[in-house]
């Protein structure tokens, strides 16, 4: 089984001058690149909402972290006659042995408030589902 990255690429797109005085603190040691001092600035932006995202997480009743759903789990739900209403903050991941036919049987909604990984074509049966 391959490991699922622990984080995801994103592009961001800067002004010169802001880029530039980013530089220029790169240049004078205050961050080791620019990439450490993007993610110093999400980090202290994160902190200083933490509150606010907490009681979000908690009123949403988002699961944090890493959350898998293998063909077994889905098999699982479906037999119990449950529809899973999924809600995750962080990754999402759906194994590579869940069928599009599956996915569309037991997941009922999906929102996900990070990354969602899983097959294409499992991702497009539930287009229609994914909030």
């Amino acid at each position: 089984m391959t490991k699922a990255p622990d984080r995801e690429k994103i592009t961001i797109n800067l002004g010169y001058v802001d880029l530039g005085q980013v530089d220029l603190l790169v240049r004078e040691g205050f961050y080791s690149n620019r990439t450490d001092f993007i993610r110093t600035a999400i980090r202290h932006q994160l902190e200083r909402h933490g509150e606010a995202a907490r009681e979000s997480v908690r009123r949403r009743q988002l699961q944090l972290g890493l959350c898998h759903f293998s063909a077994h789990d889905l098999e699982a739900a479906r037999a119990a006659g449950e529809v899973l209403d999924i809600r995750v903050l962080g990754l999402a991941t759906i194994a590579s042995d869940v069928t599009p036919e599956l996915a569309r049987a037991a997941i009922g909604s999906l929102t996900v408030l990070g990354a969602l990984h899983g097959d294409p074509a499992v991702k497009a049966a539930l287009a229609d589902r994914i909030a």
